[in-house]
C-alpha cells in the first residue's frame, strides 16, 4: 500500500489515463467513434477533463480511491456547477490490478448542470497553521458519498454521462 500513498499524482495520472481507455473503449465497441476528450490547461474551475460525445459536453472532475479505502467525503469546487454538465465521477479501482470500478457519479443528466452545491458544507485545508487551527476553503464544498450515484460498469456510467433518456410514449 506504501506506493500509493509515495506515488499518488502518478497514480492519479494513470487512473485519468485509464479512465480515458473506457471512454475511447467503449466508443469503439459501440461503432461510434465520438469521444472527444480535452485537459484543462490550468486548474482552477475544478475539473480535470472535458469530454464530448454525441454532442454533449461533460466537464469532469475526476476522484479516485481504491477499493475498500475509507474515504467518505469528496471536495468540489463551486465553479464546476458554472460550466456544461459538470460533473464528478468517483472511480474506485483494485490496488493490485489497478481495474476500474465501481464508479460514483454526482452530476446532473446530460445537457443539464452540476445540481446547485451552494448550501453543502465549506470544506476546509486538510492541515492547520501553526494555531492548528484549519483554515476553510471558500471555493470548495463537501460532498458525502451518499450523495452521488453508484454504478456497478463503466457502461452504465457512459450512459448516466451522455445518453439522453427516450421520450416516454
Amino acid at each position: 500500500m506504501e506506493e500509493h500513498s509515495i506515488n499518488s499524482s502518478y497514480r492519479e495520472r494513470l487512473i485519468e489515463h485509464l479512465f480515458v481507455g473506457e471512454l475511447l473503449k467503449h466508443s469503439w465497441r459501440c461503432n461510434s467513434f465520438s469521444v472527444e476528450v480535452a485537459k484543462p490547461e490550468v486548474d482552477n474551475s475544478g475539473y480535470d477533463l472535458i469530454i464530448e460525445s454525441k454532442g454533449i459536453i461533460r466537464h469532469v472532475q475526476l476522484k479516485s480511491a481504491f477499493i475498500g479505502a475509507k474515504t467518505a467525503r469528496q471536495t468540489v469546487h463551486l465553479s464546476l456547477g458554472a460550466k456544461p454538465s459538470g460533473c464528478v465521477v468517483w472511480v474506485y479501482f483494485d490496488k493490485d490490478t489497478l481495474e476500474l470500478g465501481p464508479f460514483l457519479f454526482f452530476g446532473g443528466r446530460p445537457g443539464f448542470p452540476l445540481p446547485d452545491i451552494s448550501d453543502y458544507r465549506v470544506a476546509k485545508h486538510t492541515k492547520g497553521n501553526a494555531d492548528g487551527l484549519k483554515a476553510e476553503r471558500p471555493n470548495l464544498r463537501t460532498l458525502n458519498k451518499g450523495e452521488f450515484k453508484k454504478f456497478s460498469t463503466f457502461d452504465e456510467l457512459y450512459n448516466e454521462l451522455f445518453v439522453l433518456e427516450e421520450p416516454s410514449a
